[in-house]
């Protein structure tokens, strides 16, 4: 074992930043970042625990993500969930198809078994169990543009479930850039198509806001909501309300994030007129839309809005639904997650690790394995009332 694999991820940083002769501030340049924030991330102050983080500190250093993360030392599920992100990144990259060089010995599928095949990798991403969807995507993928390819038009639709639910995990997994690949697959398979553009515009609003990319979001979801949005709304189909009221929320985060709050709350009420129509229960698109989610939603835009105690009031609310049962687990714990962080910035840390508990019940993998989740775990254990059982969490996974 090399001696720097027993060092702290920041201390690597350091160590590494030294051998290639660069200074902090040389380092903050080339990342687009503040010495500041070099210099935090070296101390131990601040984690690092982002995957396209990591990959870009790692390429400025000249050295293999894996030599920074230091496998012998680094917190549990670390080194997985990159090299996880790097196998999918290889599928997206294939170009056996259009060079006519498709992998060898491996069958076509029917259109029909695909469907199936995706609508499983979609359930298991939706109950969080991200490692298992990690190993089931590259071959989806794989499969998805071979039937494609074989069948245009059955593989059609398919095809782009599959960059979808790639897209979605990847934005999970804290690569953007990544997702960002699956999902411009997505877009360009679904055009002329005007439900699968919608269908695959929500995983495009997800990593436009994931990369910072907030006011394209705002105006793409907005394109995208009134171009599928019914001429009259008591006409509209359930799927089709669902995909326009999702995409009008996906607007309304953008708004919100860039300080609009008329806008966002405007939005927001038009997609619970929607909701109204749609109910509670259904899952159409994978986009889990109902009334219950509306309200979820205004959580998170009161979040974006920094008005942490309407969002921990809007959140005691929304969760005493019947609605909130029916959601799936990995919706409910994302949800959690971000109420635990209204509760820290509410100054109420004793509720704060009571959700995050819960959270970590309902679907492990959202703390476990996400970038997001980790991190609102670090920050709850730091409390001096943070409950046994999350400091043990944090330990055990090495965060903190």
């Amino acid at each position: 074992m090399d001696s720097t694999d027993l060092l702290p991820v920041g201390r690597r940083v350091a160590y590494w930043r030294g051998r290639r002769k660069l200074s902090q501030q040389v380092l903050a340049d080339r990342l687009g970042k503040s010495k500041s924030w070099v210099d935090k991330v070296e101390r131990g102050v601040r984690s690092l625990d982002k995957v396209s983080t990591l990959q870009d500190i790692a390429a400025v250093l000249r050295i293999d993500t894996a030599v920074l993360l230091g496998r012998d030392a680094q917190p549990a599920g670390l080194v997985e969930r990159v090299e996880g992100v790097e196998r999918i990144r290889v599928a997206l990259s294939a170009y056996e198809i259009a060079l006519e060089r498709p992998a060898a010995r491996r069958p076509v599928l029917p259109a029909e078994r695909l469907t199936r095949e995706a609508a499983h990798v979609w359930t298991t991403f939706q109950h969080a169990r991200y490692p298992q969807v990690i190993d089931l995507v590259p071959e989806l993928v794989a499969d998805a543009q071979r039937t494609h390819a074989h069948d245009p038009e059955a593989g059609r639709a398919p095809l782009v479930e599959a960059y979808r639910v790639t897209a979605s995990l990847l934005v999970k997994l804290g690569a953007p850039d990544v997702a960002w690949l699956a999902v411009d697959r997505a877009m360009i398979a679904a055009t002329g198509d005007r439900v699968l553009v919608a269908a695959a515009a929500v995983q495009l609003g997800q990593v436009l806001r994931e990369s910072g990319r907030t006011r394209m979001a705002k105006s793409v979801m907005l394109a995208a909501a009134y171009r599928i949005a019914p001429p009259v709304i008591e006409y509209g189909t359930p799927p089709e309300l669902s995909l326009c009221g999702t995409l009008l929320i996906q607007a309304a985060l953008a708004a919100a994030r860039l300080g609009d709050d008329r806008t966002a709350t405007d939005l927001i009420d038009e997609a619970a007129d929607m909701a109204a129509r749609v109910g509670d229960g259904h899952d159409h698109h994978r986009t889990g839309f109902g009334p219950t989610a509306v309200e979820l939603a205004r959580v998170a835009t009161a979040m974006e809005l920094g008005e942490a105690r309407e969002a921990t009031a809007r959140h005691e609310k929304a969760t005493t639904r019947d609605g909130w049962r029916w959601l799936p687990a990995e919706h409910r714990a994302a949800h959690l997650i971000d109420a635990a962080r209204a509760y820290l910035q509410a100054d109420d840390p004793v509720n704060a690790g009571r959700v995050l508990m819960e959270a970590d019940r309902i679907a492990p993998a959202e703390i476990h394995h996400r970038p997001a989740g980790r991190d609102i775990l670090a920050q709850v254990a730091r409390e001096p009332t943070a409950p046994a059982t999350l400091i043990q969490l944090a330990a055990t996974l090495g965060v903190g």
